[in-house]
């Protein structure tokens, strides 16, 4: 199959269509906490960023969707902007639910392609990092697993979207005329490094932020007992693998990330051989 060919654009679009999945936040299964799990999902620092990411999405893919001529492409993006708008009513409903510490403020995003395309490379960093997080998470029994089968849900839908965007940005940009390999590596290396950028400034402007409340040292101490960065970027491998594993072969996957954290892994699996032989040495 011709990537940009309007096979490659029939089978991408079809695919996220074919697989949408109609629920409403307050219809799920969400369970009464323990004090623990409750303490620990209020101690988790993101709800509020989570919270502004989703909803300003759904509104600017709204806007993105009403401008493309194309009807199956329109189609697709107009039910991602749905999705999108629904993790937002989710995330909300928790937030209410369980007593979150989130306090969004309206985020204007312009319905542009540009607009899209950053988000898009975004979800790409975030899905990465979110399916090694919540692998080690649920190993760890960090929460309960009536809440944590909620968040594969969304877990599964991000997995959908970034698929979907790959394939959606080598599509579009062939109609626009980069048809070449060097073409379509180029802008996808830049819109990547845009969005690691993007990322690093947000987390840091996270570490920065203390006024959440104050988390006790020990609430996730068992959890986190044995995590290494190796562990984490492992995690993070897997899981990426084992998702898209799950889609049509003939489609595009992201590779740009999954190919970093791969040399990272060999580098940290590197490190780690390297001390621990080194420590060995010290005691004989």
């Amino acid at each position: 199959m011709k990537i940009g060919s309007q096979e490659h654009k029939e089978l991408f679009c079809s695919a996220f269509v074919d697989s949408f999945r109609a629920y409403e936040p307050a219809d799920l299964p969400w369970p009464e906490l323990d004090p623990t799990s409750l303490a620990r999902l209020r101690a988790i620092p993101v709800w509020t960023m989570a919270l502004e990411v989703e909803l300003g999405a759904g509104t600017m893919l709204y806007g993105f969707a009403e401008s493309e001529p194309d009807p199956v492409v329109r189609r697709a993006l107009e039910l991602q902007a749905y999705e999108e708008d629904r993790h937002g009513r989710l995330l909300g409903y928790m937030v209410q639910r369980y007593g979150l510490n989130a306090d969004p403020k309206p985020v204007h995003q312009p319905p542009t392609r540009d607009a899209f395309v950053a988000f898009g490379y975004n979800e790409c960093v975030d899905s990465f990092a979110g399916f090694g997080i919540f692998r080690l998470a649920c190993d760890a029994r960090i929460l309960p697993e009536s809440l944590t089968s909620i968040f594969a849900r969304v877990l599964l839908e991000e997995a959908r979207h970034i698929l979907f965007f790959v394939n959606w940005i080598a599509w579009d940009r062939y109609r626009r005329g980069c048809r070449g390999p060097a073409a379509q590596a180029l802008p996808a290396l830049a819109g990547y490094g845009g969005a690691i950028g993007r990322r690093i400034a947000a987390g840091s402007k996270m570490a920065g932020d203390d006024s959440g409340p104050e988390v006790p040292a020990d609430l996730f101490g068992d959890a986190m007992k044995g995590l290494t960065p190796a562990k984490f970027v492992r995690a993070c491998v897997q899981e990426n693998d084992r998702y898209m594993r799950a889609f049509d072969p003939r489609l595009l996957r992201p590779r740009v990330i999954p190919a970093l954290g791969r040399v990272a892994l060999a580098a940290l699996e590197l490190t780690e051989r390297i001390r621990t032989k080194f420590s060995k040495q010290a005691f004989t």
